[in-house]
C-alpha cells in the first residue's frame, strides 16, 4: 500500500516536471520567435524611412563632403546591404555586442544603463499605483452601485480610457506646472545643477507629474473590470446568503469579494505591460524625462538603428514577460485553470 503511494507521489511529480518544462519550452520558442518578428520588423522599417542616418549622426551637417559621408557610412557598415546589415547585427546582439549608437556615439548598453533607472521607476510606480487605485475604485463603485458615486466612477474611467497619455500629460503641465507652479515643467533633475548635488527629493518632485500621468492609462481598465466582477459576485447566492446571516459590506468584501475579484485584476493588470511602455514613450516625451521612451523616439527620428532595435527588444521582452506572468499568476489563483 505505502509503495503504491510512493509511485502515485513519483508519476504525480514527474507529470508536474514535464508540464513545467514543455510550458517554459514553449514560452521560450514564442519569446525567441517574438524577438525576430519585431527585429526584423523595426529593422525593415528604419532601413526604408526617409531619415539618412549618416546625415543624422552629424546634425544635418550641410558642409559633409563626400568622401566624409562615404567614410562613416563604412564605419558603422551602413554601406553593406540591408540583408547583410541585419544579419551582422543579428550576431553581434546574439554575442552580447549590442553596436555603437550613431547620434551618442558611444556603446549602446552604457546608454541603456544610464536611463534605464529613471524608466523603471516612472512604470515601475505607475504601475502599482494604476492597480491600486482602479482596484479601490472599481471595489466603492460596486458596492454603490447606482448611485452618484457609481456613475461618476464609470464617467470619470470612461474619459480616461478615451484620452491619449499625451494630452493628459500636457493638461498636467498647463495646470500644475504652469499655473500653480506646484511641479517642474520637466526633466528629471532641476536645470543647472550636476547630477552629484541631486537630492532624493529634488528626483521624486520632477518624477510626481509623469507617474501620474502614466498612471491614468491603467486606472480606468482595472476599475471598470474589477467593478463588473465585483457586483458578479455580490450577486451571487453564497453573498445573499452571507447578507442573510448578518455580515457587513467589509466582511462580505473580505470573505468573498476579493477573492474572485483580485484575479482578474492581477491577470489584466500584467496583461497591461505593454499600454504601460507605449505609454511611458509618450509621457517621457511630453515631459523630456530622460529614459528609454525618449531615447527611442530619438533613435527613431535619426535612424539610429543600434540603439532603437535594443530598445525595442527590451520592450518586446518586457511586455512578455508581463503576459507571461499574468499566465502564471492566473494559473496560481484560479483553481479552474490547474486541471
Amino acid at each position: 500500500m505505502r509503495k503504491l503511494k510512493a509511485d502515485q507521489i513519483l508519476f504525480r511529480g514527474e507529470k508536474m516536471i514535464n508540464k513545467n518544462i514543455a510550458f517554459v519550452s514553449k514560452k521560450m520558442m514564442r519569446l525567441i520567435l517574438l524577438l525576430l518578428g519585431v527585429s526584423i520588423l523595426s529593422f525593415l522599417l528604419l532601413k526604408y524611412s526617409p531619415v539618412d542616418p549618416v546625415m543624422a549622426s552629424v546634425d544635418y551637417d550641410t558642409s559633409l563632403t563626400p568622401e566624409q559621408y562615404k567614410k562613416i557610412a563604412e564605419y558603422y557598415g551602413l554601406d553593406k546591404p540591408i540583408i547583410t546589415q541585419y544579419f551582422i547585427w543579428l550576431k553581434n546582439f546574439i554575442t552580447g555586442n549590442f553596436g555603437t549608437s550613431l547620434i551618442y556615439r558611444k556603446p549602446v548598453i552604457d546608454i541603456i544603463n544610464e536611463r534605464v533607472g529613471a524608466s523603471v521607476a516612472l512604470m515601475g510606480i505607475s504601475w502599482i499605483l494604476s492597480g491600486v487605485i482602479g482596484f479601490v475604485l472599481g471595489t466603492l463603485a460596486a458596492f454603490r452601485r447606482g448611485k452618484i458615486f457609481d456613475r461618476v466612477i464609470k464617467l470619470f474611467s470612461y474619459l480616461q480610457a478615451s484620452v491619449p497619455t499625451f494630452w493628459i500629460g500636457l493638461i498636467f503641465l498647463l495646470v500644475f506646472s504652469v499655473q500653480l507652479k506646484w511641479f517642474p515643467i520637466g526633466i528629471s533633475s532641476p536645470i543647472g545643477v550636476i547630477s552629484t548635488q541631486v537630492t532624493f527629493a529634488d528626483k521624486v518632485r520632477h518624477l510626481i507629474l509623469p507617474v501620474f500621468t502614466l498612471s491614468v492609462l491603467g486606472i480606468a481598465n482595472v476599475t471598470l473590470h474589477t467593478r463588473e466582477k465585483m457586483i458578479d459576485v455580490l450577486n451571487s447566492e453564497y453573498v445573499t446568503f452571507a447578507k442573510a446571516r448578518g455580515e457587513n459590506n467589509f466582511e462580505i468584501f473580505k470573505n468573498h469579494c476579493i477573492r474572485n475579484a483580485i484575479v482578474p485584476a492581477i491577470t489584466l493588470h500584467f496583461s497591461y505591460f505593454g499600454e504601460l511602455f507605449g505609454g511611458s514613450v509618450l509621457a517621457e516625451q511630453v515631459f523630456s524625462y530622460p529614459g528609454l521612451g525618449s531615447t527611442l523616439t530619438q533613435a527613431g527620428l535619426k535612424g539610429d538603428s543600434p540603439l532603437l532595435l535594443a530598445i525595442v527588444i527590451i520592450g518586446a521582452i518586457f511586455v512578455f514577460v508581463g503576459n507571461m506572468l499574468a499566465d502564471i499568476l492566473n494559473g496560481i489563483l484560479n483553481p479552474n485553470l490547474r486541471r
